[in-house]
């Protein structure tokens, strides 16, 4: 499977409508529907069940194209890409030993069918003062008629005004508020539901921030009821458990959209300081030793970049789970985010004040790079969890503060 000549079939119409997505703040229906017709929500499926049957790799690849075009729409595939790619990437014998029941095989099977043939997901996970950390939602949800009422508001929820269905992390109604992840007996305190739009499910406009404005990442109310069936994994707390075990859809799937940027924000430059010519400067910006060094540096940063992303979608697919693959999945976050941020930044600075005017594509792709060491897992969080493990701690056990 080439997931990046799928992403390089619609990336140009996801481009012809970045500019105008950033400047209104919502995503644009036009690029699901582009996105959809590419089979690219399919990307992960498992042929047997009418998708792609790609992996990880597939998905590093795509990213990165797609985000040449879109970093946020990019980013809200990632978003869906996660909950299909953790779901079709879970080997069945580890979901059993997890305590998964049989009858969570049929069901996921039937999302995973959904989702290729169209159905989108949107993430629900963040809120309001608890950003991505589980530890600290307030979405509750209890047992009721046979199946489970939800109750809570999400924050970031990306591509919620277009969502089929939403994964939505809630906490157990009866479990403690300041207990950790894995307290109350186990993981069964967070658990994860699929829950479809309709009755009970409300989005709040309220996105206006500084980059990845064309996401268009509503807040979102729930006061639902769903069915057993609803509940990920089978069994309450599984899918939080999964998560931790093999990490790469919550960490490093962000790593390759925001290679993307940074490759997106590199390119723009070059562009313009090719075609930035005065009369006192016919050779243009690219004469410039001090600009052309900071392209240099910045070329360098990006090949290394996508060789960490390469890695780390290579060791994905080929052992995922395992504690050397962990460290590469949480490697690609931290330099994913850095380096985008970095690389634009600097690029910017090389080009002048002409980039920084809004409707310039650089300035949207700074403001797009600058969330990459935000978005969740921060650099931050992936620094401690290295250095923990470079020190010969376990970075799920020894962390002073809950990660999630």
């Amino acid at each position: 499977m080439d997931g990046a000549r799928l992403a390089g079939s619609v990336v140009d119409a996801l481009a012809a409508r970045a500019g105008a997505a950033d400047r209104d703040g919502e995503l644009p229906g036009a690029d699901l529907d582009d996105l959809r017709a590419a089979g690219l929500f399919g990307l992960l499926v498992p042929a047997r069940l009418g998708g792609a049957g790609g992996g990880f790799a597939d998905w590093a690849d795509a990213a990165r194209v797609l985000a040449a075009g879109s970093g946020a729409t990019a980013l809200v595939l990632n978003m869906h890409t996660s909950v299909v790619g953790a779901l079709a990437g879970t080997p069945d014998g580890l979901a059993r030993t997890m305590g998964a029941p049989e009858s969570f095989f049929a069901a996921r099977d039937r999302m995973l069918a959904r989702a290729a043939a169209g159905e989108f997901i949107a993430v629900a996970m963040s809120e309001r003062g608890a950003g991505s950390r589980l530890s600290e939602l307030r979405t509750r949800y209890r047992r009721e008629d046979g199946g489970y009422r939800i109750t809570g508001v999400k924050s970031f929820c990306s591509g919620a005004s277009h969502a089929d269905v939403y994964f939505v992390a809630a906490r157990a109604e009866d479990a403690a508020p300041d207990a950790a992840p894995d307290a109350d007996g186990g993981a069964a305190r967070i658990s994860h539901f699929l829950v479809p739009r309709g009755a009970g499910v409300s989005v709040e406009p309220a996105w206006d921030t500084l980059g990845m404005r064309g996401t268009g990442s509503h807040d979102v109310r729930f006061d639902v009821r769903v069915p057993a069936e609803a509940l990920v994994g089978g069994l309450e707390g599984l899918s939080s458990l999964v998560a931790q075990v093999m990490p790469q859809w919550l960490v490093a799937s962000y790593a390759a959209v925001y290679a993307g940027v940074g490759r997106a924000a590199f390119d723009a430059g070059v562009a313009h300081a090719r075609a930035r010519r005065t009369a006192g400067m016919p050779g243009g910006l690219a004469a410039l030793p001090a600009v052309r060094a900071r392209f240099g540096h910045a070329d360098a940063a990006l090949a290394a970049l996508d060789a960490v992303v390469d890695e780390c979608a290579r060791r994905v697919d080929a052992d995922p789970g395992s504690a050397s693959t962990n460290r590469w999945v949480w490697r690609a976050k931290l330099l994913a985010g850095r380096t985008a941020q970095d690389v634009a930044a600097s690029v910017v600075e090389a080009c002048g004040t002409a980039v920084t005017r809004r409707g310039h594509p650089l300035e949207r792709l700074y403001r797009d790079a600058r969330c990459g060491s935000l978005q969740p897992a921060t650099t931050d969080v992936c620094a401690d969890w290295l250095g923990l493990a470079a020190l010969g701690g376990d970075p799920e056990a020894d962390a002073d503060v809950a990660r999630w």
